[in-house]
């Protein structure tokens, strides 16, 4: 099903297409020329495209800064480190492209072939795309408006040789704008399994992470779970735990009870994780006894469980059909 923007004027207006809520809308094109609201053949290719991806999951977070992208990173660490398992991890934060740097893999570029282009590997079995890839220097700023975002997105989608992949993560920017609105769009008729939500303690990151968590329920996206991130910090020598976040309304577990979503679970702060991150590697495997490596192993067996348990719904409903 198509979604369009919250503040749409409509097909049969006089504003459609032109209006400041159309800025981004992969329609805005027809709907100017008076077309209607036709939807965008590129949401068919992407369906096709997508037909040799299994699971398609969403990272999002309300607010910057709260772990969004490190969480990507180690979730398809964590999943490849199953090697019968071909994982993918897609970076469409546009304007702030971390994964390169993340994944050990600053100053690659993309290979172009017959077949589209070619993810760059970390790992045989774990490819990573993202915009950063695409820069003369990792200090080059992304200065682009809605729609040619919206274009890269449906490039990324449309014309990487994903190839035949178990888990395609994709890692957004923080909020709800042109992004995460065209990734729903043009994912729409491929199925995406869920949303993992990530958040810190504070109210001022769980404010942010309501209005996420209402993203979703109106674009109709499922969210698997709640991430909290720095979640306390665990001395490593006394072993005594701080609140360096202070949870003054109850954090991630009070409004997960409220809302009614599930709480995938909390991951501690660990000065490791960070420097892991800036050097490219997995904090799974340099820390391997962390609680924090504990709890990622934790939400990532969740997040495979929640994505096991669609499928075999899936299969049913085909089966009985």
């Amino acid at each position: 099903m198509e979604e369009v923007p919250q503040d749409c004027p409509g097909t049969g207006s006089a504003q459609a297409g032109k209006g400041a809520s159309c800025q981004g809308c992969p329609n805005q094109r027809l709907c100017a020329s008076g077309a209607g609201a036709a939807p965008d053949p590129a949401i068919e290719e992407i369906k096709e495209k997508m037909r040799t991806v299994k699971h398609k999951i969403l990272v999002l977070s309300g607010k910057g800064g709260v772990g969004k992208s490190t969480f990507s990173a180690h979730l398809a660490h964590g999943l490849a480190e199953d090697e019968s398992k071909q994982v993918a991890l897609l970076d469409i934060d546009i304007c702030g492209p971390s994964i390169p740097k993340m994944m050990g893999l600053e100053g690659e570029q993309v290979h172009q072939s017959g077949s589209g282009w070619s993810p760059v590997y970390v790992e045989e079995n774990l490819g990573v795309m993202s915009v950063g890839f695409l820069l003369g220097s990792p200090d080059d700023a992304v200065i682009w408006r809605g729609p040619k975002k919206n274009g890269m997105i449906k490039q990324f989608l449309r014309d990487v040789d994903w190839g035949e992949i178990d888990y395609l993560i994709v890692d957004t920017p923080p909020g709800t704008s042109d992004e995460h609105l065209s990734i729903v769009q043009y994912l729409s008729a491929a199925h995406i399994d869920g949303a993992v939500i990530i958040t810190t303690p504070q109210e001022v990151s769980l404010q942010d992470v309501r209005k996420e968590i209402n993203f979703c329920h109106k674009v109709k996206l499922p969210i698997i779970g709640v991430v909290e991130n720095m979640s306390g910090f665990i001395c490593p020598k006394c072993k005594n735990e701080s609140q360096i976040f202070p949870p003054t309304t109850g954090g991630a577990e009070v409004m997960c009870q409220d809302l009614k979503i599930p709480l995938l679970g909390k991951v501690p702060l660990d000065p490791q994780i960070g420097k892991s991150c800036d050097n490219g590697q997995s904090f799974l495997t340099e820390v391997p006894d962390s609680p924090a490596t504990l709890a990622y192993r934790n939400i990532i067996q969740r997040i495979q469980d929640f994505c096991g348990l669609h499928s075999s719904k899936e299969e049913k409903l085909v089966i009985s059909s």
